[in-house]
């Protein structure tokens, strides 16, 4: 593998004094139960993570120091789990590492911890009498590799520290067991270990700032327990692997640097760990802006966490940690939220360009790959958000003629495409309205199945589907009249026209003043959900503002909730209020009920679109987004939830930090402080 390199001689800033975004006292974190859901995310914005609880216990498979794609692909591995570690002081064994085993905690390293904070990284304190000793957790960004710092003050003399690296060397959502193929061998390589547990998988390097001591000991940790994996009905238990022991000695005030990385050691730890100190730093002392809200400051700093690059360089956006890859439908939601909204405007250009070549018989993935090949085309409306993503980078400030000519080719195998039948079932109908999907094959959002079957089946002209599908139609005209083409506008025009007259006729309830959620030629679904609020709020939308207004206050009365908006009325028998148990519990609950934060970008726009954008429609509206300050210190730590109970207290769930979450809210803030 490449090595990359520390410019020679590159200045580093000294470092400056940390904002404390987040800090948990040793009370705190003796409440078990409660500290054992916190989690913490450290990104290399190449699609790989280091991630766990505040007390390094793992409760889930995914929860790693080293976790990256395998090279190559884009599958992620736990490559490193952990350390074990003892501080040997004064005679005297501190266990600092903790882990669940079958029935058992052990170690106990939480009993001498006194904080943990992000700052906005993790740092970790004990205290055991006079000593002080702290670990630093960094990620540095655009390096596949993790780097652990341990300093130790108010000893009488030097101290030990000694790490045993757990090796799983597995995909993240497997589990492995003790096995004979597994060789232990270790060699030594300069200031680095080196070991490759399977020949079809690439080494590990653990480099050591400094001098070390390395004892060759191969044992097997068995049993090990994920509470979060078992409450959610997998399989929770696994072995892991350990090739030795690696002995540091440390002086009063002195620190030791680890470094993990695939393939050869890479050097100098110490300036990776300090130039990433001096850029994260530099970030957390931006000066706040004029009013502006703690939770839009926060969600600022971590917004980059779902933001990456291929091995081809080409960028994307991970859908959620610790478990989501690259999504389509996913990506052009979050894209404006999370460059746009925080002015990287250029930035969403490129990625919107990046997408073209993995357009396929007008559709794009809803599963990226390496390459168009290796993707996968499920979802009817990717490619529709794909368009209006265009248009807001149009409007964050890209002039229409460099819009067309980058972009309007595209829209345009879309828009006919779809008009004349590609996969998925997806055709335009006599009424210029889409038709999408199967019984057994629901192509919207709403997508959760339970043996092979949709839970909220939406097939044949699903409400949002329509709103994008116009959106689509009148962008694609509007771009050929802008560009002097009056001649191929005329078509797209007669459409946009003949599909917006009949999804007023077939979609607006006039006796409930609000939407159907799916049309099909047996009928009409007029289930109260949310995805009336994404037609509601589009920018060419075939309601009247006084429909929008309907629309968004019929939301408001039933589905909204602090955390989102719920996906269905509660008073429908169908209603599902809690999203727990066991994967179909959870499935039969995910878009029955659920509530989703990232629905309230759509539902703020709505209602400034429709209902009001006076100074109290946008206090109210900012309060929302204010509201998502405590949860930003629960779940995932300074990251916002993929779900949400729709029952109070609306428990967080799934994802502990999902990206159209963040992005939306982001927006949202954005919608609310700009003229509308």
């Amino acid at each position: 593998m490449t090595r990359p390199q520390l410019h020679a001689g590159r200045e580093t800033r000294p470092p400056v004094e940390r904002e404390q975004l987040l800090r948990l006292d040793r009370d705190a974190l003796l409440q078990l139960d409660r500290s054992l859901t916190f989690e913490w995310l450290e990104t290399d914005g190449l699609g790989g993570a280091a991630s766990s609880t505040v007390l390094m216990c793992p409760t889930r498979r995914y929860h790693a120091l080293l976790c990256t794609p395998r090279p190559g692909t884009a599958k992620r591995h736990v490559w490193l789990s952990r350390f074990e570690e003892t501080l040997v002081v004064e005679g005297h064994e501190v266990p600092l590492s903790m882990a669940r085993y079958r029935g058992l905690w052990s170690p106990l390293g939480h009993q001498a911890l006194d904080s943990f904070e992000l700052a906005p990284w993790p740092r970790w304190t004990w205290l055991w009498g006079r000593v002080r000793i702290e670990r630093e957790v960094l990620v540095p960004r655009g390096e596949a590799c993790v780097l652990v710092r341990w300093r130790v003050t108010g000893a009488d003399g030097p101290v030990r520290l000694r790490l045993k690296p757990l090796l799983p060397f597995r995909e993240a959502d497997a589990l492995t067991t003790e096995n004979m193929a597994l060789d232990p061998r270790v060699d030594r390589v300069g200031d680095a270990i080196v070991c490759q547990p399977y020949g079809a998988l690439p080494p590990i390097s653990i480099a050591v700032d400094g001098e070390f001591e390395f004892g060759a000991d191969a044992v097997w940790y068995r049993g090990l327990e994920y509470r979060a994996d078992l409450e959610r009905g997998y399989d929770g238990h696994e072995d892991q692997f350990s090739p030795g022991w690696i002995d540091v000695t440390l002086e009063d005030g002195a620190d030791a640097i680890v470094q993990a990385n695939l393939g050869d050691p890479w050097p100098e730890p110490r300036a990776r760990f300090e130039h990433e100190v001096a850029r994260r730093s530099a970030l957390a002392v931006r000066e706040p802006v004029d009013g502006e809200s703690r939770v839009r400051r926060i969600l600022d700093l971590t917004a980059d966490s779902f933001l990456y690059r291929t091995e081809s360089g080409r960028p994307g956006v991970i859908a959620g940690w610790p478990w989501f890859g690259e999504w389509g439908r996913d990506t052009y939601i979050s894209l404006p939220g999370l460059l746009a909204a925080r002015g990287h405007n250029d930035k969403l250009g490129e990625a919107l360009r990046a997408a073209r070549p993995f357009l396929r018989d007008g559709l794009l993935p809803n599963v990226f790959g390496a390459t168009p090949t290796e993707s996968h085309y499920g979802s009817v409306d990717a490619s529709l958000w794909f368009a209006r993503a265009v248009r807001l980078h149009e409007l964050a400030g890209v002039s229409t003629q460099v819009i067309a000519d980058r972009f309007l080719p595209s829209l345009l195998r879309i828009a006919e495409r779809y008009r004349d039948g590609t996969g998925l079932g997806i055709r335009c109908d006599a009424d210029g309205l889409l038709i999408a999907g199967a019984a057994h094959l629901n192509a919207t959002w709403m997508d959760a199945r339970i043996d092979g079957v949709p839970v909220t089946p939406r097939n044949g002209a699903a409400v949002e589907i329509q709103a994008l599908w116009i959106f689509l139609v009148t962008y694609v005209e509007r771009l050929l009249s802008a560009t002097g083409q009056e001649l191929e506008a005329w078509p797209w025009r007669e459409l946009r026209e003949r599909a917006a007259d009949a999804f007023l006729q077939r979609f607006w309830l006039a006796d409930e003043e609000r939407l159907a959620d799916t049309w099909h030629p047996e009928g009409v679904d007029r289930a109260l959900r949310p995805n009336q609020v994404i037609a509601a709020a589009l920018e060419w939308s075939p309601l009247s503002r006084a429909q929008r207004g309907l629309v968004a206050k019929s939301a408001r009365e039933v589905l909204l909730v602090p955390r989102g908006l719920r996906t269905l009325d509660p008073r429908d028998p169908r209603y599902v209020g809690r999203y727990a148990g066991s994967e179909h519990e959870r499935d039969r609950a995910y878009h029955q009920g659920t509530a989703w934060p990232w629905l309230l970008g759509f539902f703020v726009e709505a209602w400034l679109r429709g209902v009001g954008d006076g100074p109290s429609e946008r206090e109210w509206l900012r309060g929302l987004l204010d509201g998502f300050e405590p949860h930003l210190r629960e779940a995932g730590l300074l990251h916002v939830s993929e779900v949400f109970d729709g029952d109070p207290p609306h428990a967080p769930g799934g994802c502990f930090a999902q990206a159209w979450s963040t992005a939306e809210i982001l927006r949202a803030y954005e919608l609310v402080a700009s003229p509308f």
